[in-house]
């Protein structure tokens, strides 16, 4: 990856050898490889066994999860939040655990509907909730830096899987909650 990033910076007309640039290619590769962490991580290795029976029925969110990402079109940065709430069936999932799989999936290339769409499906399928939403809401810096250049513009995606899809009421009471803005 080094090597890439010598060249890269070479292509851009820079001399990669000067005094400021000497090290870069080597923070490059580490930079990357961190922000990239989530191909090597596993779900269930993520999770070690933090599912517990729980005779509790109302809904569960985290939210505000602070989501740092690479836009996979353009290689630059997406941020903003997450918020995930589910309606639990039989058991809970450990409270750190939702957050540690946001940054799962947000330390790889993204497209925000992607990400979202993949947390929302990781909680229903590791423990099987009545329902399961997710909203993301973001700011890419490929549309504030380049492109159109408009730096307040955010983009919103949310996924919503059983009871929040089917019964407005857990939507509309989620949404509330985490203080999205109604559509």
């Amino acid at each position: 990856m080094e090597e890439l990033v010598r060249q890269l910076l070479h292509e851009i007309g820079e001399d990669p050898d000067r005094e400021g640039l000497v090290g870069t290619p080597e923070r490059v590769g580490r930079a990357m490889r961190f922000l990239t962490r989530g191909y090597a991580q596993d779900v269930d290795k993520l999770l070690n066994g933090a599912l517990f029976k729980v005779d509790y029925d109302e809904m569960v969110i985290v939210k505000d999860i602070e989501v740092y990402s690479l836009c996979e079109h353009h290689l630059l940065p997406f941020f903003g939040r997450c918020h995930v709430g589910y309606l639990p069936s039989d058991r809970v999932i450990g409270l750190s655990k939702i957050p540690r799989i946001v940054d799962l999936f947000a330390r790889r290339l993204q497209v925000q509907e992607r990400l979202t769409q993949q947390i929302a499906e990781t909680v229903n399928e590791k423990i099987r909730p009545k329902g399961v939403a997710v909203v993301v809401e973001a700011q890419h810096l490929c549309m504030s830096m380049r492109g159109v250049e408009k730096r307040q513009a955010r983009m919103m995606t949310s996924a919503m899987l059983g009871k929040f899809r089917d019964d407005q009421r857990s939507r509309s009471e989620f949404l509330h909650l985490v203080g999205a803005r109604k559509t």
